[in-house]
Protein backbone atom coordinates (compact mmCIF):
# COMPACT_ATOMS: atom_id res chain seq x y z
CA UNK A 1 0.00 0.00 0.00
CA UNK A 2 2.94 2.51 0.66
CA UNK A 3 4.81 1.51 -2.24
CA UNK A 4 1.39 2.63 -4.30
CA UNK A 5 1.04 5.82 -2.70
CA UNK A 6 4.53 6.49 -3.62
CA UNK A 7 4.05 5.77 -6.99
CA UNK A 8 1.02 7.44 -7.07
CA UNK A 9 2.84 11.19 -5.43
CA UNK A 10 5.76 10.78 -7.75
CA UNK A 11 3.11 10.45 -11.11
CA UNK A 12 1.49 13.94 -9.13
CA UNK A 13 4.47 15.70 -8.81
CA UNK A 14 5.49 14.79 -12.20
CA UNK A 15 2.95 15.63 -13.70
CA UNK A 16 2.51 19.07 -12.03
CA UNK A 17 6.00 19.82 -13.10
CA UNK A 18 5.12 18.80 -16.64
CA UNK A 19 1.95 20.83 -16.72
CA UNK A 20 3.10 23.96 -15.26
CA UNK A 21 6.49 23.58 -17.84
CA UNK A 22 4.23 23.31 -20.94
CA UNK A 23 2.91 27.14 -19.90
CA UNK A 24 6.07 28.05 -19.98
CA UNK A 25 8.31 25.77 -23.22
CA UNK A 26 6.17 27.17 -25.98
CA UNK A 27 6.97 30.59 -25.51
CA UNK A 28 10.60 30.29 -24.92
CA UNK A 29 11.36 32.36 -28.04
CA UNK A 30 9.66 35.56 -26.13
CA UNK A 31 12.14 34.98 -22.92
CA UNK A 32 14.89 34.80 -25.05
CA UNK A 33 14.35 37.71 -26.99
CA UNK A 34 13.79 39.63 -23.80
CA UNK A 35 16.83 38.41 -22.55
CA UNK A 36 19.03 39.37 -25.69
CA UNK A 37 17.29 42.84 -25.15
CA UNK A 38 18.39 43.08 -21.83
CA UNK A 39 22.09 41.81 -22.29
CA UNK A 40 22.36 44.20 -25.52
CA UNK A 41 20.51 47.42 -24.56
CA UNK A 42 20.18 48.07 -20.53
CA UNK A 43 22.55 50.95 -19.20
CA UNK A 44 25.32 48.21 -18.26
CA UNK A 45 24.88 45.85 -21.46
CA UNK A 46 26.84 45.28 -24.37
CA UNK A 47 25.60 47.72 -26.60
CA UNK A 48 23.65 50.35 -24.02
CA UNK A 49 20.44 51.93 -25.84
CA UNK A 50 18.04 53.93 -23.77
CA UNK A 51 15.45 54.08 -26.53
CA UNK A 52 15.25 49.87 -26.94
CA UNK A 53 15.86 49.28 -23.27
CA UNK A 54 12.41 50.90 -22.86
CA UNK A 55 11.40 47.74 -24.22
CA UNK A 56 12.57 45.51 -21.14
CA UNK A 57 10.02 46.40 -18.22
CA UNK A 58 6.67 46.02 -20.36
CA UNK A 59 7.68 42.98 -21.46
CA UNK A 60 9.07 41.15 -18.76
CA UNK A 61 5.67 42.89 -16.67
CA UNK A 62 2.67 42.31 -19.54
CA UNK A 63 4.32 40.06 -22.71
CA UNK A 64 5.85 37.27 -20.95
CA UNK A 65 3.29 36.67 -18.26
CA UNK A 66 0.43 36.81 -20.96
CA UNK A 67 1.87 34.89 -23.03
CA UNK A 68 2.26 32.69 -19.72
CA UNK A 69 -1.76 32.85 -19.52
CA UNK A 70 -3.11 32.42 -22.72
CA UNK A 71 -0.69 29.17 -22.80
CA UNK A 72 -2.04 28.00 -19.71
CA UNK A 73 -6.28 28.51 -20.66
CA UNK A 74 -5.34 27.05 -24.42
CA UNK A 75 -4.18 23.75 -22.08
CA UNK A 76 -7.03 24.26 -20.94
CA UNK A 77 -9.95 24.72 -22.79
CA UNK A 78 -8.63 25.45 -26.53
CA UNK A 79 -9.22 29.19 -27.78
CA UNK A 80 -12.01 30.39 -25.66
CA UNK A 81 -10.01 29.10 -22.67
CA UNK A 82 -6.53 31.36 -23.83
CA UNK A 83 -8.47 34.36 -24.32
CA UNK A 84 -9.79 34.21 -21.35
CA UNK A 85 -6.64 33.08 -18.82
CA UNK A 86 -4.82 36.10 -20.95
CA UNK A 87 -8.09 38.51 -19.34
CA UNK A 88 -7.46 36.95 -16.14
CA UNK A 89 -3.63 37.00 -16.28
CA UNK A 90 -3.88 41.02 -16.87
CA UNK A 91 -5.98 41.16 -13.15
CA UNK A 92 -2.93 39.58 -11.81
CA UNK A 93 -0.59 41.49 -13.28
CA UNK A 94 -1.87 44.79 -12.55
CA UNK A 95 -3.00 43.81 -9.25
CA UNK A 96 0.87 42.95 -8.08
CA UNK A 97 4.16 45.42 -8.11
CA UNK A 98 6.35 42.42 -9.19
CA UNK A 99 6.54 40.13 -12.49
CA UNK A 100 3.35 37.63 -12.43
CA UNK A 101 4.61 34.73 -13.68
CA UNK A 102 3.44 32.51 -11.22
CA UNK A 103 0.05 34.00 -11.07
CA UNK A 104 -0.06 33.92 -15.19
CA UNK A 105 0.47 30.13 -13.90
CA UNK A 106 -2.98 29.96 -11.63
CA UNK A 107 -4.74 32.36 -13.25
CA UNK A 108 -4.31 31.11 -17.55
CA UNK A 109 -5.25 27.51 -16.56
CA UNK A 110 -8.06 28.68 -14.21
CA UNK A 111 -9.77 30.92 -16.97
CA UNK A 112 -9.21 27.73 -19.40
CA UNK A 113 -11.72 25.58 -16.64
CA UNK A 114 -14.16 28.20 -15.57
CA UNK A 115 -14.78 28.76 -19.56
CA UNK A 116 -15.04 25.10 -20.05
CA UNK A 117 -17.26 24.57 -16.73
CA UNK A 118 -19.91 27.12 -18.26
CA UNK A 119 -20.06 25.54 -21.93
CA UNK A 120 -20.40 22.08 -20.22
CA UNK A 121 -23.03 23.89 -18.23
CA UNK A 122 -25.15 26.06 -20.41
CA UNK A 123 -24.54 24.31 -24.25
CA UNK A 124 -27.45 22.67 -24.47
CA UNK A 125 -29.66 25.50 -22.86
CA UNK A 126 -29.13 28.52 -25.70
CA UNK A 127 -31.74 29.29 -28.22
CA UNK A 128 -31.36 28.88 -31.41
CA UNK A 129 -29.73 32.34 -33.38
CA UNK A 130 -28.11 33.50 -29.81
CA UNK A 131 -24.83 30.95 -30.06
CA UNK A 132 -22.17 33.53 -31.01
CA UNK A 133 -24.11 36.16 -28.57
CA UNK A 134 -23.59 33.74 -25.43
CA UNK A 135 -20.29 32.42 -26.74
CA UNK A 136 -18.71 35.88 -26.85
CA UNK A 137 -20.48 38.00 -23.63
CA UNK A 138 -19.91 34.05 -21.60
CA UNK A 139 -16.05 34.71 -22.14
CA UNK A 140 -15.82 38.69 -21.56
CA UNK A 141 -17.79 38.45 -18.21
CA UNK A 142 -15.94 35.49 -17.18
CA UNK A 143 -12.50 37.09 -18.05
CA UNK A 144 -13.79 40.04 -16.22
CA UNK A 145 -14.82 38.83 -13.32
CA UNK A 146 -11.43 36.62 -13.16
CA UNK A 147 -9.62 39.32 -13.57
CA UNK A 148 -11.23 41.27 -10.53
CA UNK A 149 -10.79 38.25 -8.62
CA UNK A 150 -7.21 38.27 -9.50
CA UNK A 151 -6.61 41.95 -8.71
CA UNK A 152 -7.96 41.96 -5.47
CA UNK A 153 -7.51 38.41 -4.07
CA UNK A 154 -4.91 36.19 -5.97
CA UNK A 155 -2.03 39.29 -7.13
CA UNK A 156 -1.48 39.99 -3.72
CA UNK A 157 -1.76 36.64 -2.29
CA UNK A 158 0.89 35.47 -4.68
CA UNK A 159 3.16 38.98 -4.37
CA UNK A 160 2.93 37.53 -0.40
CA UNK A 161 4.46 34.53 -0.95
CA UNK A 162 6.79 35.38 -4.16
CA UNK A 163 8.32 37.85 -1.35
CA UNK A 164 8.24 34.92 1.52
CA UNK A 165 9.89 32.06 -1.10
CA UNK A 166 12.68 34.71 -2.56
CA UNK A 167 13.42 35.36 1.18
CA UNK A 168 13.92 32.19 2.06
CA UNK A 169 16.15 31.92 -1.61
CA UNK A 170 18.38 34.45 -0.27
CA UNK A 171 18.82 33.05 3.33
CA UNK A 172 19.71 29.86 1.48
CA UNK A 173 22.12 31.45 -0.99
CA UNK A 174 23.62 33.94 2.11
CA UNK A 175 24.65 31.23 4.04
CA UNK A 176 26.19 29.39 0.85
CA UNK A 177 23.69 26.57 0.52
CA UNK A 178 22.55 26.91 -2.45
CA UNK A 179 24.50 24.14 -3.52
CA UNK A 180 22.81 21.53 -1.73
CA UNK A 181 19.99 22.27 -4.47
CA UNK A 182 21.97 20.06 -6.64
CA UNK A 183 21.71 16.67 -4.68
CA UNK A 184 18.02 16.89 -6.13
CA UNK A 185 18.55 18.36 -9.43
CA UNK A 186 20.99 16.22 -11.18
CA UNK A 187 18.81 12.77 -10.11
CA UNK A 188 15.89 14.03 -11.01
CA UNK A 189 17.06 15.17 -14.54
CA UNK A 190 18.44 11.77 -15.05
CA UNK A 191 14.85 11.02 -14.80
CA UNK A 192 13.56 13.34 -17.38
CA UNK A 193 12.00 16.15 -14.86
CA UNK A 194 14.54 18.23 -16.50
CA UNK A 195 12.07 20.23 -18.33
CA UNK A 196 9.67 20.42 -15.25
CA UNK A 197 12.47 21.55 -12.81
CA UNK A 198 13.94 24.45 -15.50
CA UNK A 199 10.70 26.03 -16.86
CA UNK A 200 8.38 24.82 -14.10
CA UNK A 201 10.55 26.19 -11.13
CA UNK A 202 13.75 27.33 -11.37
CA UNK A 203 13.43 30.00 -14.95
CA UNK A 204 9.73 32.01 -12.89
CA UNK A 205 12.26 32.06 -9.90
CA UNK A 206 14.90 33.05 -11.84
CA UNK A 207 12.96 35.96 -13.76
CA UNK A 208 11.84 37.23 -10.78
CA UNK A 209 15.48 38.11 -9.16
CA UNK A 210 16.74 38.99 -12.69
CA UNK A 211 13.94 41.64 -12.44
CA UNK A 212 15.57 43.06 -9.12
CA UNK A 213 19.59 42.89 -9.81
CA UNK A 214 19.88 42.12 -13.76
CA UNK A 215 20.96 38.06 -13.75
CA UNK A 216 20.78 35.24 -11.60
CA UNK A 217 22.07 32.04 -10.98
CA UNK A 218 18.67 30.11 -11.03
CA UNK A 219 19.12 29.86 -14.59
CA UNK A 220 22.17 28.12 -14.44
CA UNK A 221 21.22 25.38 -11.85
CA UNK A 222 19.57 22.95 -14.38
CA UNK A 223 20.77 24.33 -17.42
CA UNK A 224 24.67 23.68 -16.41
CA UNK A 225 26.13 21.36 -19.18
CA UNK A 226 29.66 20.61 -17.24
CA UNK A 227 28.20 17.61 -15.14
CA UNK A 228 27.10 15.86 -18.32
CA UNK A 229 30.03 17.05 -20.23
CA UNK A 230 32.60 15.46 -17.79
CA UNK A 231 30.50 11.97 -17.59
CA UNK A 232 30.48 12.21 -21.44
CA UNK A 233 34.51 12.58 -21.60
CA UNK A 234 35.33 9.81 -19.25
CA UNK A 235 32.99 7.81 -21.44
CA UNK A 236 35.23 8.97 -24.36
CA UNK A 237 38.81 7.86 -22.47
CA UNK A 238 37.37 4.87 -20.15
CA UNK A 239 34.27 3.45 -21.06
CA UNK A 240 33.75 -0.23 -23.24
CA UNK A 241 31.91 -1.16 -26.49
CA UNK A 242 29.52 0.75 -27.92
CA UNK A 243 29.23 3.41 -24.67
CA UNK A 244 32.86 4.50 -25.36
CA UNK A 245 32.69 5.11 -29.79
CA UNK A 246 29.27 6.90 -29.15
CA UNK A 247 30.71 9.24 -26.45
CA UNK A 248 32.61 11.63 -28.47
CA UNK A 249 29.72 12.35 -31.02
CA UNK A 250 27.20 13.06 -28.09
CA UNK A 251 29.83 15.72 -26.19
CA UNK A 252 28.79 17.92 -29.54
CA UNK A 253 25.80 17.56 -29.27
CA UNK A 254 25.16 18.43 -25.80
CA UNK A 255 27.51 20.42 -25.15
CA UNK A 256 27.00 22.23 -28.06
CA UNK A 257 23.76 21.67 -29.32
CA UNK A 258 22.47 21.86 -25.68
CA UNK A 259 20.59 18.13 -25.67
CA UNK A 260 21.09 17.06 -22.20
CA UNK A 261 19.08 14.26 -22.49
CA UNK A 262 21.74 13.00 -24.86
CA UNK A 263 23.95 11.93 -21.51
CA UNK A 264 21.26 10.33 -19.18
CA UNK A 265 21.03 6.91 -20.52
CA UNK A 266 24.98 6.92 -20.05
CA UNK A 267 24.52 7.84 -16.38
CA UNK A 268 21.56 5.38 -16.05
CA UNK A 269 23.70 2.52 -17.28
CA UNK A 270 25.92 2.81 -14.45
CA UNK A 271 23.97 4.40 -11.37
CA UNK A 272 26.93 5.14 -9.72
CA UNK A 273 27.44 8.01 -11.86
CA UNK A 274 24.70 9.72 -10.40
CA UNK A 275 27.81 10.64 -7.61
CA UNK A 276 29.80 12.21 -10.53
CA UNK A 277 26.71 14.67 -11.89
CA UNK A 278 26.06 15.33 -7.80
CA UNK A 279 29.67 16.57 -7.67
CA UNK A 280 30.08 18.38 -10.91
CA UNK A 281 26.55 20.41 -10.14
CA UNK A 282 27.63 21.39 -6.68
CA UNK A 283 31.26 22.76 -7.86
CA UNK A 284 29.59 24.04 -10.02
CA UNK A 285 27.08 26.17 -8.23
CA UNK A 286 29.48 26.90 -5.69
CA UNK A 287 31.72 28.78 -8.20
CA UNK A 288 28.55 30.10 -9.36
CA UNK A 289 28.10 31.72 -6.32
CA UNK A 290 31.14 32.56 -5.07
CA UNK A 291 31.99 34.82 -8.01
CA UNK A 292 28.97 36.00 -8.35
CA UNK A 293 27.50 34.03 -11.56
CA UNK A 294 24.35 34.64 -13.43
CA UNK A 295 22.18 34.95 -16.61
CA UNK A 296 20.34 37.67 -17.69
CA UNK A 297 17.47 35.03 -19.06
CA UNK A 298 16.77 31.42 -19.45
CA UNK A 299 18.93 29.51 -21.32
CA UNK A 300 17.24 27.12 -23.40
CA UNK A 301 18.64 25.01 -24.69
CA UNK A 302 21.33 24.50 -22.16
CA UNK A 303 23.92 24.64 -24.72
CA UNK A 304 27.26 27.04 -23.99
CA UNK A 305 26.24 28.84 -27.01
CA UNK A 306 22.93 30.05 -25.64
CA UNK A 307 24.30 30.39 -22.46
CA UNK A 308 27.38 32.39 -23.61
CA UNK A 309 24.83 34.86 -25.00
CA UNK A 310 22.63 34.62 -22.23
CA UNK A 311 25.72 35.99 -20.02
CA UNK A 312 25.64 39.42 -18.62
CA UNK A 313 28.53 42.23 -20.02
CA UNK A 314 31.26 41.39 -17.48
CA UNK A 315 30.12 38.18 -15.99
CA UNK A 316 30.87 35.63 -19.00
CA UNK A 317 34.25 34.27 -16.86
CA UNK A 318 32.07 33.33 -13.96
CA UNK A 319 29.76 31.81 -15.93
CA UNK A 320 32.77 29.68 -18.01
CA UNK A 321 34.63 28.62 -14.61
CA UNK A 322 31.49 27.25 -13.15
CA UNK A 323 30.61 25.38 -16.28
CA UNK A 324 34.45 24.27 -16.72
CA UNK A 325 34.76 23.76 -12.52
CA UNK A 326 31.57 21.24 -13.25
CA UNK A 327 32.86 19.49 -16.03
CA UNK A 328 36.72 18.95 -13.96
CA UNK A 329 34.41 17.49 -10.94
CA UNK A 330 32.13 15.51 -13.10
CA UNK A 331 35.04 14.10 -14.99
CA UNK A 332 36.93 13.21 -11.99
CA UNK A 333 34.67 10.80 -10.11
CA UNK A 334 33.20 9.49 -13.45
CA UNK A 335 36.74 8.33 -14.14
CA UNK A 336 37.10 6.74 -10.70
CA UNK A 337 33.82 4.86 -11.40
CA UNK A 338 34.74 3.97 -14.85
CA UNK A 339 38.51 2.71 -13.90
CA UNK A 340 36.95 0.62 -11.36
CA UNK A 341 34.54 -1.59 -13.26
CA UNK A 342 35.36 -4.80 -14.31
CA UNK A 343 32.35 -5.22 -17.04
CA UNK A 344 33.71 -6.58 -20.49
CA UNK A 345 31.58 -4.24 -22.34
CA UNK A 346 28.99 -1.64 -22.09
CA UNK A 347 25.78 -2.28 -23.81
CA UNK A 348 24.16 0.75 -23.79
CA UNK A 349 20.96 -0.41 -25.75
CA UNK A 350 20.46 -3.23 -23.03
CA UNK A 351 21.47 -1.51 -20.08
CA UNK A 352 18.35 0.50 -20.89
CA UNK A 353 15.78 -2.12 -21.64
CA UNK A 354 17.33 -3.43 -18.26
CA UNK A 355 16.35 -0.36 -16.14
CA UNK A 356 12.74 -0.16 -17.91
CA UNK A 357 11.26 -1.15 -15.06
CA UNK A 358 12.91 1.00 -12.56
CA UNK A 359 12.42 4.49 -14.08
CA UNK A 360 8.77 3.76 -15.06
CA UNK A 361 8.46 3.04 -11.48
CA UNK A 362 10.38 6.56 -10.59
CA UNK A 363 7.68 8.33 -12.86
CA UNK A 364 4.58 6.01 -11.43
CA UNK A 365 3.66 4.60 -14.23
CA UNK A 366 2.25 1.14 -13.83
CA UNK A 367 1.45 -0.72 -16.82
CA UNK A 368 3.09 -1.77 -20.25
CA UNK A 369 1.99 0.27 -23.96
CA UNK A 370 1.11 -2.77 -26.67
CA UNK A 371 2.95 -1.88 -29.95
CA UNK A 372 0.98 -2.57 -32.94
CA UNK A 373 2.65 -4.15 -35.72
CA UNK A 374 0.27 -2.99 -38.62
CA UNK A 375 1.89 -0.34 -40.38
CA UNK A 376 -0.32 -0.39 -43.93
CA UNK A 377 -2.59 2.41 -42.77
CA UNK A 378 -0.07 4.29 -41.11
CA UNK A 379 0.76 7.79 -42.39
CA UNK A 380 2.79 9.87 -40.28
CA UNK A 381 5.34 9.26 -37.42
CA UNK A 382 5.46 11.48 -34.55
CA UNK A 383 8.37 11.75 -32.07
CA UNK A 384 6.76 12.40 -28.40
CA UNK A 385 9.20 13.36 -25.21
CA UNK A 386 7.73 16.34 -22.49
CA UNK A 387 8.96 19.33 -24.34
CA UNK A 388 8.81 18.28 -28.07
CA UNK A 389 11.56 19.33 -29.00
CA UNK A 390 15.18 18.64 -27.90
CA UNK A 391 15.81 14.74 -28.03
CA UNK A 392 12.59 14.07 -29.77
CA UNK A 393 13.71 16.53 -32.89
CA UNK A 394 16.98 14.52 -33.00
CA UNK A 395 14.95 11.57 -33.00
CA UNK A 396 12.93 12.56 -35.42
CA UNK A 397 16.19 13.81 -37.72
CA UNK A 398 17.72 10.41 -37.50
CA UNK A 399 14.52 8.32 -38.67
CA UNK A 400 14.09 10.51 -41.43
CA UNK A 401 17.17 10.16 -42.72
CA UNK A 402 16.50 6.33 -43.11
CA UNK A 403 13.11 6.75 -44.26
CA UNK A 404 14.61 8.95 -47.53
CA UNK A 405 17.32 6.13 -47.70
CA UNK A 406 14.43 3.65 -47.70
CA UNK A 407 12.51 5.54 -50.42
CA UNK A 408 9.93 6.33 -48.09
CA UNK A 409 7.63 9.39 -48.56
CA UNK A 410 6.62 9.39 -44.67
CA UNK A 411 6.25 12.36 -42.70
CA UNK A 412 8.24 12.18 -39.71
CA UNK A 413 7.88 15.05 -37.05
CA UNK A 414 8.45 15.79 -32.99
CA UNK A 415 6.10 16.96 -30.83
CA UNK A 416 5.24 17.51 -26.89
CA UNK A 417 3.21 14.53 -25.19
CA UNK A 418 0.32 17.32 -24.47
CA UNK A 419 0.11 18.53 -27.88
CA UNK A 420 -0.26 14.81 -29.22
CA UNK A 421 -3.70 14.22 -31.30
CA UNK A 422 -5.60 10.68 -31.02
CA UNK A 423 -5.07 9.77 -34.56
CA UNK A 424 -5.37 5.99 -35.63
CA UNK A 425 -3.56 6.61 -38.83
CA UNK A 426 -0.43 8.17 -36.89
CA UNK A 427 2.93 5.93 -35.25
CA UNK A 428 4.12 7.45 -31.85
CA UNK A 429 7.90 7.00 -30.86
CA UNK A 430 8.40 8.14 -27.03
CA UNK A 431 11.07 7.19 -24.58
CA UNK A 432 9.91 4.39 -21.79
CA UNK A 433 9.03 5.62 -19.63
CA UNK A 434 7.06 8.43 -20.92
CA UNK A 435 4.93 5.89 -23.04
CA UNK A 436 2.09 5.82 -20.45
CA UNK A 437 1.54 9.42 -20.82
CA UNK A 438 1.56 9.88 -23.96
CA UNK A 439 -1.21 6.40 -24.57
CA UNK A 440 -3.56 8.46 -22.53
CA UNK A 441 -2.98 11.11 -25.10
CA UNK A 442 -3.11 9.40 -27.83
CA UNK A 443 -5.16 6.06 -27.09
CA UNK A 444 -5.74 4.98 -31.05
CA UNK A 445 -1.99 5.48 -32.06
CA UNK A 446 0.55 2.37 -32.62
CA UNK A 447 2.88 2.76 -30.28
CA UNK A 448 7.09 2.24 -30.03
CA UNK A 449 8.93 2.84 -27.42
CA UNK A 450 12.81 3.33 -26.84
CA UNK A 451 15.36 3.99 -24.76
CA UNK A 452 17.40 6.61 -26.39
CA UNK A 453 16.26 8.70 -29.23
CA UNK A 454 19.65 9.17 -30.27
CA UNK A 455 20.49 5.33 -31.21
CA UNK A 456 18.03 2.75 -31.25
CA UNK A 457 17.82 -0.32 -33.62
CA UNK A 458 14.29 -0.15 -33.53
CA UNK A 459 14.52 2.63 -36.35
CA UNK A 460 15.52 0.06 -38.48
CA UNK A 461 12.59 -2.20 -37.75
CA UNK A 462 10.29 0.80 -38.40
CA UNK A 463 11.60 1.05 -41.52
CA UNK A 464 11.54 -2.02 -42.31
CA UNK A 465 7.78 -2.70 -41.12
CA UNK A 466 6.82 0.66 -43.21
CA UNK A 467 8.58 -1.22 -46.51
CA UNK A 468 6.78 -4.79 -45.91
CA UNK A 469 3.28 -3.00 -44.89
CA UNK A 470 3.26 -0.74 -47.70
CA UNK A 471 2.76 2.46 -45.55
CA UNK A 472 3.90 5.03 -47.86
CA UNK A 473 1.68 6.92 -50.24
CA UNK A 474 3.64 8.61 -52.83
CA UNK A 475 2.96 12.24 -53.07
CA UNK A 476 1.63 12.41 -56.51
CA UNK A 477 -1.08 9.28 -56.07
CA UNK A 478 -4.68 11.09 -54.56
CA UNK A 479 -6.09 8.92 -52.16
CA UNK A 480 -9.60 7.65 -52.92
CA UNK A 481 -12.21 7.90 -50.86
CA UNK A 482 -15.60 6.04 -51.05
CA UNK A 483 -18.66 8.50 -50.60
CA UNK A 484 -20.80 8.04 -47.82
CA UNK A 485 -23.96 9.44 -47.11
CA UNK A 486 -26.64 8.55 -44.20
CA UNK A 487 -28.84 6.70 -46.68
CA UNK A 488 -26.28 4.63 -47.54
CA UNK A 489 -25.91 3.28 -44.07
CA UNK A 490 -28.09 0.23 -42.98
CA UNK A 491 -27.52 0.91 -39.10
CA UNK A 492 -27.09 3.72 -36.46
CA UNK A 493 -26.42 1.79 -33.56
CA UNK A 494 -22.88 2.27 -32.88
CA UNK A 495 -23.41 6.12 -33.59
CA UNK A 496 -22.68 8.37 -30.24
CA UNK A 497 -21.08 11.89 -31.86
CA UNK A 498 -22.35 14.41 -34.41
CA UNK A 499 -19.92 17.00 -35.80
CA UNK A 500 -20.82 19.99 -37.51
CA UNK A 501 -17.64 20.66 -39.55
CA UNK A 502 -17.10 24.38 -40.59
CA UNK A 503 -14.25 25.89 -42.86
CA UNK A 504 -14.50 29.48 -41.93
CA UNK A 505 -18.25 30.58 -40.81
CA UNK A 506 -18.67 28.99 -37.06
CA UNK A 507 -21.93 31.40 -36.89
CA UNK A 508 -23.95 28.95 -38.45
CA UNK A 509 -22.77 25.50 -37.53
CA UNK A 510 -22.91 26.61 -33.87
CA UNK A 511 -27.01 26.96 -34.86
CA UNK A 512 -26.91 23.81 -36.57
CA UNK A 513 -25.62 22.38 -33.53
CA UNK A 514 -28.09 23.69 -31.23
CA UNK A 515 -31.13 22.70 -33.60
CA UNK A 516 -29.89 20.03 -33.73
CA UNK A 517 -29.28 19.39 -29.75
CA UNK A 518 -33.16 20.51 -29.28
CA UNK A 519 -34.23 17.68 -32.27
CA UNK A 520 -33.06 15.36 -30.38
CA UNK A 521 -32.85 15.80 -26.61
CA UNK A 522 -36.42 13.68 -26.50
CA UNK A 523 -34.46 10.65 -27.77
CA UNK A 524 -33.43 8.08 -25.45
CA UNK A 525 -30.53 7.52 -26.64
CA UNK A 526 -27.55 10.28 -25.79
CA UNK A 527 -25.59 11.36 -28.49
CA UNK A 528 -22.49 13.91 -28.36
CA UNK A 529 -23.46 16.85 -31.13
CA UNK A 530 -20.10 19.09 -31.40
CA UNK A 531 -19.70 22.36 -33.93
CA UNK A 532 -15.49 22.23 -34.79
CA UNK A 533 -13.25 23.27 -37.21
CA UNK A 534 -12.49 20.88 -40.03
CA UNK A 535 -8.65 20.83 -38.77
CA UNK A 536 -9.65 19.38 -35.72
CA UNK A 537 -11.99 16.62 -37.45
CA UNK A 538 -11.00 13.28 -35.72
CA UNK A 539 -11.73 9.99 -37.68
CA UNK A 540 -14.17 8.15 -35.82
CA UNK A 541 -16.25 4.74 -36.99
CA UNK A 542 -18.71 5.87 -34.53
CA UNK A 543 -19.42 9.36 -35.63
CA UNK A 544 -21.16 11.36 -37.84
CA UNK A 545 -19.95 14.02 -39.90
CA UNK A 546 -22.36 17.04 -41.53
CA UNK A 547 -20.64 19.21 -43.67
CA UNK A 548 -21.39 21.96 -46.36
CA UNK A 549 -20.66 21.24 -50.16
CA UNK A 550 -17.39 23.28 -49.62
CA UNK A 551 -15.84 21.27 -47.22
CA UNK A 552 -17.31 17.59 -48.10
CA UNK A 553 -14.21 16.20 -49.69
CA UNK A 554 -11.89 17.93 -47.34
CA UNK A 555 -14.20 16.14 -44.04
CA UNK A 556 -13.85 12.92 -45.90
CA UNK A 557 -10.12 13.04 -46.36
CA UNK A 558 -9.80 13.76 -42.56
CA UNK A 559 -12.03 11.27 -41.20
CA UNK A 560 -12.35 8.41 -43.85
CA UNK A 561 -13.64 5.99 -41.01
CA UNK A 562 -16.69 7.91 -40.23
CA UNK A 563 -20.24 8.26 -41.57
CA UNK A 564 -20.65 11.75 -43.84
CA UNK A 565 -23.89 13.67 -44.79
CA UNK A 566 -23.44 16.75 -46.89
CA UNK A 567 -25.84 19.54 -46.31
CA UNK A 568 -27.81 22.69 -48.13
CA UNK A 569 -27.44 24.78 -44.67
CA UNK A 570 -26.64 24.09 -41.20
CA UNK A 571 -29.77 25.77 -40.11
CA UNK A 572 -31.74 23.40 -42.45
CA UNK A 573 -34.31 22.27 -39.94
CA UNK A 574 -35.83 19.65 -42.55
CA UNK A 575 -32.08 17.63 -43.09
CA UNK A 576 -31.94 17.32 -39.18
CA UNK A 577 -35.43 15.41 -39.41
CA UNK A 578 -34.17 12.98 -41.82
CA UNK A 579 -31.14 12.47 -39.72
CA UNK A 580 -33.30 11.76 -36.97
CA UNK A 581 -35.35 9.02 -38.44
CA UNK A 582 -32.35 7.28 -39.55
CA UNK A 583 -30.92 7.69 -35.89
Amino acid sequence: MEGTKQKGLKASVQKLGSFLSSMVMPNIGAFIAWGLITALFIADGYLPNEQLAAMVEPMLKFLLPLLIGYTGGKMVYEQRGAVVGAIATCGVIVGADIPMFIGAMIMGPLGGYCTKQFDAIFKDKVKAGFEMLVNNFSAGIIGMLLAILAYYGVGPVVEFFTHALANGVQAIVTIGLLPIANVLIEPAKILFLNNAINHGILTPLGLEQSAEVGKSVFFLLEANPGPGLGVLLAFTLFGKGSSKSSAPGAVIIHFFGGIHEIYFPYVMMKPMLLLAVIAGGITGTFIFQLFGAGLVAASSPGSILAIIAMSPRGGLIPVLLGVTGAAIASFLVASVILKADRSAEDDLEAAQLAIQSAKSESKGLEEPVAEMADYGALTNVIFACDAGMGSSAMGASVLRNKMKEAGLNIPVTNSAINNLKDDPNTLVVTQEELAVRAKKQAPRSTFVTVGNFMNSPKYDEIVNRFVKGDGDVPADVEEVVVETTVSDVTTFSSVDTIYLVYDANQGSSTMGATLLRNLLKKMDRPLTIENLPIADLKDQKNAIVLTLASTESAAKAQAPNALHMTLDSFVDESAYEKLKEQL
